[in-house]
């Protein structure tokens, strides 16, 4: 029973193929192509708002020089977003409970800011590792401390959006298991606890869009540090 719960977060397969790499692209199916009309339907004049107010917010405190990063960042923003509130659906695979493809996110992204940095500013880049002002003493435990800081970021990044959409899918599937074993039994005490499903499942959506959003304001705060 208990292994059951955790057969969600496997990877399907179909004749050894794992499907994750469909679950990647079908996101990019959903949304509607641009037309050379001059009056867009109503999906795409959504789509084209919500696309300009998540570039407005992200490049708000960048300088000229990561603009250049706009498409990439909105690119995957929309991508977790999409992911992350499909995988709420019954009988759906998330691909972001997964930590190896979060971490293949995250790292390159992260790598990438780092390499701005050490390239265009490398003196400002390194100076990060020392804050002004330490004393002698303190100099080389700092910088093995800023240091560790430094490379542990796009773990933390990988790890928190997986941990919290798992836990949450998880909650989902216990309070739901039980919403059903106690029908037959107590239906009252299965009334309640459904309405404690129905506020889960609602937490679960804002969990899905903030955890989108916090993952690529992180990247975008990196960025701002090496540029």
């Amino acid at each position: 029973m208990n292994l059951s719960f955790f057969d969600q977060f496997a990877t399907p397969y179909f004749m050894g193929i794992p499907l994750i790499l469909i679950s990647m692209v079908l996101p990019a199916l959903l949304l509607p192509s641009p037309n050379n009309r001059w009056v867009a339907n109503r999906l795409s004049t959504l789509q084209t708002w919500l696309i300009n107010l998540i570039t407005k917010q992200l490049m708000l405190p960048l300088n000229k020089k990561s603009h250049k990063w706009a498409s990439i960042l909105t690119s995957l923003m929309m991508l977790l977003l999409i992911i992350n509130l499909l995988g709420l659906l019954p009988y759906t695979f998330t691909p972001t409970t997964q930590l190896s493809m979060n971490l293949a996110l995250a790292f390159p992204l992260w790598l990438a800011t780092l390499l701005t940095g050490l390239r265009n500013q490398p003196s400002i880049s390194l100076g990060h590792l020392l804050p002004e002002g330490t004393p002698t003493v303190l100099i080389p435990a700092l910088i093995m401390i800023e240091t560790t800081s430094l490379l542990i970021r796009p773990l933390a990044l990988g790890v928190r959006l997986t941990a919290n959409l798992t836990a949450g899918h998880l909650l989902i599937q216990l309070i739901s298991t039980a919403t059903v074993a106690l029908l037959p039994i107590m239906p009252s005490i299965s009334l309640l606890t459904s309405l404690v499903l129905l506020l889960l499942t609602i937490l679960e959506v804002a969990v899905a869009m903030i955890q989108a959003y916090v993952f690529v304001l992180l990247l975008s705060l990196y960025l701002q540090e090496n540029t």
